[in-house]
């Protein structure tokens, strides 16, 4: 049965136009597209490869977790985005455990990682591009770890609330300390800490469930 939205692979996948014809067949056999609700767990660390994951709406989020529990973002992945460690088993470079979220209702077209793995031993156009895919995801995990190791945490916060506006617009943030906490592996109280000290500073308005920021250009400077 052929897939019901074949111009996904044409638009998202630069490789498509370089597969054969029973190629495609196997990457539209083995794809599905499925909904996952916001707060889902989507990839659950090493002991399970699911496949390549394309974003096709929504929002999901890929982090680390330690044995206390805590837990580090690493990236978002948004629409259009495509997930590479979810399908680790099938790149021998891959070494440590990642979790993935849905952060909102979402809805992603998998590969299945069996076939995917099929695909790159075969053609060499996809594993350029499962490597070209790999390398920036470790940029961006770098990325996150550099904020952690090299970062003083004022700079880290307000990076952090600079982004999430971004990404929703407006002038709050609508997160609990214990998320923003949990988003950026640190504790509740360290962040409550800090927002108390840019309160203090003029940089923020704090109300139940939410963080508005009041001087653009105090946050800006920290960053």
């Amino acid at each position: 049965m052929k897939y019901d939205n074949i111009s996904d692979f044409n638009k998202y996948f630069s490789f498509w136009n370089y597969l054969t014809d029973s190629e495609r067949d196997l990457v539209e056999r083995y794809a599905r597209t499925v909904r996952f609700s916001k707060g889902e767990n989507i990839h659950n660390g090493g002991n399970e490869c699911i496949g390549m994951l394309l974003v096709k709406s929504g929002t999901l989020r890929t982090y680390m977790l330690s044995e206390e529990g805590r837990e580090i973002t690493l990236y978002r992945n948004y629409e259009g985005d495509v997930s590479i460690l979810s399908a680790s088993c099938v790149l021998e470079s891959i070494t440590f455990e990642v979790f993935i979220d849905s952060e909102e209702d979402s809805e992603v077209l998998i590969i299945n990682a069996s076939a995917f793995a099929q695909l790159m031993n075969s053609n060499v156009y996809v594993e350029c591009y499962a490597y070209r895919q790999a390398a920036s995801s470790f940029s961006n995990v770098m990325w996150a770890l550099q904020q952690i190791l090299f970062m003083s945490f004022d700079r880290r916060l307000a990076l952090f609330l600079y982004e999430e506006l971004k990404k929703t617009g407006g002038n709050t943030v609508f997160l609990t300390h214990e998320q923003v906490a949990k988003y950026m592996g640190s504790a509740r109280e360290v962040v409550s800490r800090m927002l108390k000290y840019f309160v203090s500073e003029g940089i923020v308005e704090l109300s139940r469930g939410g963080i508005k920021i009041i001087d653009f250009n105090k946050l800006e400077l920290l960053i």
